[in-house]
């Protein structure tokens, strides 16, 4: 059984500081674009933003790596110390080594078989002010394009009266994803760019699947974004490139047909 400790303030600043250490290590750039669009900072107190009813807000991020959720909590913390609780499936909650970490941070465990107690949990932490993190796409894109989105971002956001930020990340996903496992001599002064698009803004009469496509369309239009300005121009055929620009990532048909066969054949049920 997973051991589930409290969750700790000091922890939190610990494994942000780890990820700041190991960006140093490696020298990566994170290169930011829409700070302005990030909610209003506070004075600094080397201690967390403090929380407070009405300031919440939803981060949906891009879902292209396993770090890009990293690189968005990074941005967050340099700019107010922002500690971003995630929604984090069950089974990486129950990890011998992950989940107890999950737990001391927390972040908010969805068991997909019962995810009503996990949406409660979300909504609560943004009425008293949290910042709460989605990856909307509920799986890696291996075409490293927006594919199809989950609407319980824009649900989320909008019953609790806060702002849904998206936040795309284009380049980490060349330091650690499906397929292609960590490699120190790409993560070696590596570029990662993020963008933060405008807050989508609710009202009572929310359409739900509107919004969530316009969220997708946010999401897209920073990784283009990223993708336009990004440092390094890759030769064609290289895998970290989407197909359409010239890369061998999956065609958006070949990821659509990949994951129905996952999902037919239960693989990857964490990805």
């Amino acid at each position: 059984m997973t051991w589930t400790p409290r969750p700790s303030n000091r922890f939190y600043r610990l494994v942000v500081r780890s990820g700041l250490l190991l960006r140093w290590i490696f020298r990566i750039r994170i290169i930011v674009s829409g700070q302005e669009n990030l909610p209003p900072t506070e004075p600094r107190t080397g201690l967390s933003r403090t929380p407070e009813p009405g300031r919440g807000a939803v981060f949906a991020i891009t879902h292209f790596g396993y770090v890009d959720f990293a690189f968005a909590e990074l941005v967050l913390w340099k700019h107010s110390n922002a500690q971003l609780k995630f929604l984090i499936t069950k089974a990486a909650a129950s990890h011998w080594l992950a989940g107890p970490a999950i737990h001391a941070c927390g972040h908010v465990v969805v068991d997909r078989s019962a995810g009503a107690a996990a949406y409660e949990g979300a909504l609560q932490k943004l009425r008293d002010g949290e910042y709460v993190a989605i990856l909307p796409e509920a799986g890696v894109s291996r075409s490293f394009t927006v594919r199809e989105l989950k609407t319980g971002a824009v649900r989320l956001a909008a019953e609790a009266g806060v702002p849904l930020i998206p936040i795309s990340v284009w380049g980490a996903h060349r330091l650690l994803t499906r397929g292609h496992p960590f490699s120190p001599s790409r993560a070696w002064r590596a570029p990662v760019r993020v963008h933060i698009s405008e807050p989508i803004r609710h009202s009572p009469e929310s359409d739900v699947v509107g919004e969530t496509g316009q969220l997708r369309a946010e999401l897209q239009d920073g990784i283009d974004r990223g993708i336009a300005d990004f440092p390094l121009r890759p030769p064609a055929g290289t895998w970290w490139q989407p197909a359409h620009l010239g890369g061998g990532a999956m065609t958006e048909a070949e990821r659509v047909a990949a994951d129905q066969h996952d999902a037919e054949t239960g693989r990857y049920r964490r990805g």
